[in-house]
């Protein structure tokens, strides 16, 4: 084991190959560059993978990885077939919790440190969240029945946006130090135990002394929101000193009983200078030049579907005072940031709290505003209840644009919006659709925006195709679908941005001489069923092409449509969709080609089915 004194060199090690793999792969910079010196301590005290280190969301695991045992496959970081940028229990014995999404850690935590109690097995465990996914109500749930349960539990919170003054900061380490050192805890014990000796009397005495301490601490530091939930609370402490850390962890270890949580103060981006200026725009990263932090130059692109989001709904705004905008923090990432410098009064990030965004909208809507909630796909799963419950079975004018849906790419199995039009299209009131292309995009927005119930759009990641853009937008026929290229052989019934790879695979079919049908649904729900249901009839059979997965999916609503109708025995189909495993991480268009998504595996189904 290294000495103490060397750390700070591991630390700079550590620093500069997260930097150099970083710039290279793209990743979660950030938050990984603020926790270094946390994660030396917590493996230099700890008996890790005895002890059970579980990370919350999981993004700022890079220094966790390369200090067990991954470095020589750390190049391969969120690359296909690589290590994944998110900690996974079968990569490596270290990763004691899958992680990925926000708020999960204390509650997984306390499960392994109630299981260990229930073994009679002594080794710890420990969550290290992060301020922002103390947002979320699931956090505030587990320390809740942590402190009732008053098992052995470590709870390190990273507060990287808090702003203490050096002062107050030495002050407040100085004070965790005396409270948390071996004396200090066997003199507080010790008393405790001889007042407690003289019944009432020595009952009394103690609780005005414990009350005296609180209020001291509480003067100084923000811990009694914690010490209310029955957790000894430990800090403010400086998050990049690791002796500092080491010696406050190890004090926890050998002689804090139940509940503890130590709050740590860090620098996101610490080490990396334009990271630090500016930390949010290096949370997540693609590949950039190192000597600069500048993006590495890329060709010409069509606009993001979520750019385009953004700048149509300020459009809409501007001509509806009605039209309000909430996320789940998640301002940049959905591209709400120019709207919420118009439109101040109107936006709402609600931090990570996916299911009271949607209650909350569901709240406005009722007041005869109309609240547009953009969340990523993967993330709107945390409200399926609040969808059903608070805004459909009201019938609600609550529109949800759903980005990320699909694969995602690079940050995998728990980023991917695969699920969405599985999970959506059961409920009903919930009119649900997906854009061939940007400009339909647009239209789709507006349609679902001035709709009088609760409407659903969900876009891919990443570039459109680039379709000209208006300002002026159409209302869609609700529930209407389009032709875009008759046939007689083969319907094509691809939906959201599977519409083009469609009409290329249709082009490439026409070269071997079969004639493909192509419509391009527009609506999940409901279904166009008699321009579907006709074309069905003319080419007898058929293949749904989904970013999505086949199960309960857009496919599947297909063929419920073609029984009810009595077409499924006179017409052939095929569904072409994610199977039933998670997807693996790597490029969108691997994975498109992995799953015969993309026009070879559609040309490749359709000769299949008509052979």
């Amino acid at each position: 084991m290294l000495a103490v004194e060397d750390l700070p060199l591991l630390a700079a090690d550590l620093r500069r190959e997260i930097i150099k793999t970083v710039a290279a792969n793209g990743g979660h910079l950030g938050p990984c560059l603020g926790v270094v010196e946390l994660t030396i301590a917590l493996h230099y005290v700890f008996n890790t993978p005895d002890d059970k280190l579980i990370w919350d969301v999981g993004h700022q695991a890079y220094a966790h990885k390369l200090l067990t045992g991954r470095k020589d496959q750390f190049h391969t970081l969120r690359q296909h077939q690589g290590i994944s940028g998110f900690p996974k229990r079968e990569e490596s014995p270290y990763d004691a919790f899958d992680t990925g999404h926000s708020s999960t850690s204390i509650s997984a935590s306390l499960g392994i440190a109630l299981a260990k109690s229930l073994k009679g097995d002594a080794n710890r465990a420990i969550a290290v969240i992060g301020d922002g996914s103390m947002t979320g109500g699931m956090a505030f749930e587990a320390l809740n029945q942590a402190g009732h349960l008053d098992k052995d539990l470590i709870v390190i919170l990273n507060d990287n946006e808090m702003s203490i003054s050096p002062n107050v900061g030495a002050l407040s380490s100085f004070l965790s130090r005396k409270m948390t050192g071996k004396a200090m805890t066997r003199l507080k014990r010790d008393t405790e135990n001889f007042l407690k000796s003289f019944a009432n009397v020595g009952e009394n005495i103690f609780n005005v002394l414990k009350r005296s301490e609180e209020s001291f601490k509480a003067f100084f530091t923000p811990g009694m929101l914690f010490e209310a939930l029955k957790f000894e609370y430990v800090g403010p402490i400086q998050g990049h000193q690791i002796e500092s850390l080491i010696e406050t962890m190890q004090n926890v270890r050998d002689f804090s009983k139940g509940p503890v949580l130590i709050h740590v103060i860090t620098t996101k981006g610490k080490g990396y200078a334009p990271a630090e200026a500016t930390p949010d725009k290096y949370h997540g990263v693609g590949p950039f030049e190192i000597n600069t932090g500048k993006p590495l130059p890329a060709a010409s692109n069509p606009l993001s579907y979520t750019k385009v989001f953004g700048d149509t709904i300020v459009k809409m705004a501007e001509n509806d005072p009605r039209i309000a905008a909430i996320t789940a923090a998640m301002t940049a990432g959905t591209g709400l940031s120019r709207f919420a410098e118009l439109f101040p009064d109107r936006f709402f990030d609600v931090g990570i709290a996916e299911q009271h965004a949607v209650t909350f909208a569901a709240g406005l809507a009722t007041e005869g505003i109309l609240p547009v909630v953009a969340i990523y796909s993967t993330f709107l799963q945390r409200s399926l209840d609040q969808i059903i419950h608070d805004v459909c079975l009201q019938n609600l004018p609550v529109t949800f644009a759903i980005d990320r849906g699909g694969v995602v790419g690079d940050d995998g199995p728990t980023h991917h919006g695969v699920f969405d039009l599985s999970f959506l299209r059961f409920i009903p009131n919930l009119i649900l659709m997906a854009p061939k292309d940007e400009r339909e995009f647009q239209d789709m927005l507006y349609t679902a925006v001035m709709y009088p119930g609760p409407t659903a759009i969900r876009y891919p990641r990443g570039k459109g195709i680039g379709t000209e853009l208006t300002d002026s937008f159409e209302k869609l026929a609700m529930g209407k679908g389009e032709l875009l290229r008759e046939g007689s052989d083969v319907l094509l019934l691809p939906i959201g941005n599977r519409v083009h790879p469609a009409l290329a695979a249709a082009e490439g079919l026409q070269k071997l001489g079969i004639e493909a049908a192509v419509i391009n649904p527009r609506f999940i729900t409901p279904l166009d069923s008699e321009l579907i249901c006709e074309w069905i009839e003319k080419t007898g059979a058929v293949v749904t092409v989904e970013d999505n997965a086949r199960k309960g999916g857009f496919g599947s609503a297909v063929l419920e449509l073609m029984e009810r109708q009595g077409l499924n025995r006179s017409s052939p189909v095929k569904c072409l969709g994610y199977p039933n495993h998670f997807i693996e991480h790597g490029p969108q268009e691997t994975l498109y080609k992995n799953a015969r998504i993309d026009t070879p595996g559609i040309i490749q189904a359709v000769l299949k089915l008509i052979s």
